[in-house]
């Protein structure tokens, strides 16, 4: 008699080698999880229109490097926004507050006269003490977020412009703030550094494999992990090469794909990121698994509003300065549709922190695209509300097949 086993098509995608990995990949397409194939699809897309668009001016080694520079504070930003998309909540107020966490570390470095590093954790201990207050609130008063993050967004506007005074802007000279932003790493360091980041990337599926087939569970194809890992350091090394011809790899990129690592851990890797997106998944069912929802919910937008400020640092010591336009203009909608292009669902329950990463450079490879054809800032808006429009389109599709396709038969 045959066994079940054999019928497993998680257990033939073990045993099929390259026929069952296409095979696995068929069945999630039909089943609507198709990860963030949208968006890797979409880079090569838009590289490939603004190289050719662009006279080859889009992949050069000079604009890559400026691109880096461009996604770090953004992309910083959005991670924090991911955790709390993750939740399916809302933080409206995250390109405020990373304008006052940036005015305050810029009037007491220059102001004050406070070293650097004290500017930068005296600021960002703000940053947090704001999420702190927008989880609390939203938690104790069963207030909408979308309602105490939009009071937020108004409320530190006004923090802004009240830290930076008359003057309205104030330039930065400390040496540490400066170098986070116009730092670059060039030669065996660059290749040492992006060395460590494949490790990461490759080492963590095949800890968390031996962890499943130790427990008993069904293990993803090792061809898979193989040529994910194998693609994964080609582009990493080709993209180092790259701009290790021009400056080199920027500091603020480095801090970007740090906080990615980071909260990809404590996502993946921790008790703290399973209950993130149990909560994100069904609240009720969370608190009735006696997980704490609501400290959970406020640590939550303590952190988005800790990457917040940290983004608004970032972008302050790439400018060189701070204004009454810090944190303004389309610096949250830019954040939250590198979240969602990235590929975390505005449902909850659903996403990776990767997400931010990707969705980043989707949104400032466009800008950065359409600023080499000296395209209007109206048709980049534009197209960047289309494609986020899209993008949360196919998300809710999606959804809703999966849903249907759970309904049973009549």
């Amino acid at each position: 008699m045959t066994s079940t086993l054999e019928h497993d098509p998680r257990v033939a995608e073990q045993e099929a080698g390259l026929r069952g990995l296409i095979g696995g990949y068929r069945r999630r397409l039909a089943q609507g999880d198709i990860g963030q194939l949208p968006v890797i699809v979409g880079l090569i897309a838009i590289g490939t229109i603004f190289q050719i668009a662009s006279h080859g001016a889009f992949l050069s080694s000079f604009n890559l490097v400026n691109l880096t520079l461009q996604m770090a504070a953004g992309g910083t930003i959005s991670v924090g926004l991911v955790l709390v998309l993750l939740l399916g909540e809302i933080d409206l107020s995250a390109g405020s507050v990373s304008g006052v966490c940036a005015a305050l570390m810029a009037s007491l470095s220059v102001h004050a006269g406070l070293s650097g590093p004290v500017a930068i954790g005296l600021a960002l201990v703000g940053g947090i003490a704001i999420g702190v207050l927008h989880g609390s609130w939203y938690t104790r008063f069963g207030i909408p977020s979308f309602i105490v993050t939009l009071s937020g967004l108004i409320a530190w506007q006004g923090g802004t412009l009240l830290v930076l005074g008359r003057t309205g802007s104030i330039n930065l000279r400390d040496p540490l703030i400066v170098g986070l932003a116009g730092t670059f790493f060039r030669g065996p360091i660059a290749y040492g550094i992006a060395i460590a980041f494949v490790l990461y990337v490759a080492l963590g599926p095949l800890i968390s494999v031996r962890r499943r087939a130790a427990a008993g569970l069904s293990t993803p194809s090792s061809l898979a992990i193989v040529l994910r890992a194998g693609a994964i350091t080609a582009l990493v090394l080709v993209v180092v090469s790259i701009l290790d011809t021009d400056r080199g790899v920027s500091a603020g990129m480095l801090f970007l794909v740090g906080a990615v690592l980071i909260m990809d851990f404590v996502l993946t890797r921790m008790r703290f990121g399973r209950m993130i997106y149990a909560i994100g998944g069904n609240a009720e069912a969370a608190r009735r698994a006696g997980i704490p929802v609501q400290r959970v919910r406020v640590i939550v937008y303590a952190l988005a509003s800790l990457f917040a400020g940290w983004g608004g640092v970032l972008g302050a010591s790439r400018l060189l300065a701070v204004n009454q336009s810090v944190g303004q203009g389309d610096v949250l909608l830019n954040a939250i549709a590198a979240a969602v292009i990235g590929g975390t669902s505005l449902f909850g329950g659903r996403g990776s922190v990767w997400a931010a990463l990707l969705g980043i450079m989707v949104i400032q490879s466009i800008s950065n695209g359409m600023d080499l054809l000296s395209l209007d800032s109206s048709i980049k808006f534009m197209i960047t509300g289309a494609v986020l429009l899209a993008t949360v389109t196919i998300d809710a599709a999606l959804r809703g097949d999966r849903r249907g396709g759970a309904t049973p038969a009549k």
